[in-house]
């Protein structure tokens, strides 16, 4: 009886530091826990990609947004095929590198049309895979 005793004294002893571990105000993070690496930034191009889009930001608006900064060749912001509206994301071609520059220097972080947008280098676009050949007969069971 008294090994009992001194059993769910001593668990309920544990569970309280457990819990007060658990509330703890302090955070010490596990040591072999991995940093996420940050994204690598693209190599500087006169193609800017724009994220952080209002869904009412037209192409017009973006070509005028950052004209202040330098001659835009073209600026286009995707859309949807079956609404219009913008997808949240578009790009904008400078005539120079700086320029370029110059436009991510001056609108990333900044609000247009109400809402913040990022403005970065725009990475070119991967390759698509190769096309997978089925073999596989379309009455077969496999």
């Amino acid at each position: 009886m008294a090994l009992t005793l001194r059993a769910a004294a001593a668990a309920a002893a544990g569970s309280t530091r457990g819990l007060s571990r658990l509330f703890s105000t302090s955070f010490i993070p596990p040591m072999n826990s991995a940093t996420p690496s940050a994204r690598e930034q693209a190599e500087p191009s006169t193609n800017l990609f724009v994220s952080g889009l209002s869904k009412r930001t037209t192409t017009e608006k973006l070509h005028e947004a950052f004209s202040q900064f330098g001659e835009v060749v073209h600026a286009r912001v995707v859309t949807d095929r079956v609404s219009g509206y913008s997808k949240g994301f578009g790009f904008v071609k400078y005539a120079t590198l700086e320029d370029a520059a110059k436009g991510i220097e001056g609108m990333d972080g900044k609000f247009l049309d109400g809402w913040v947008i990022f403005a970065e280098y725009a990475r070119p676009r991967q390759p698509p895979p190769p096309p997978q050949i089925n073999m596989a007969s379309p009455y077969s069971r496999y």
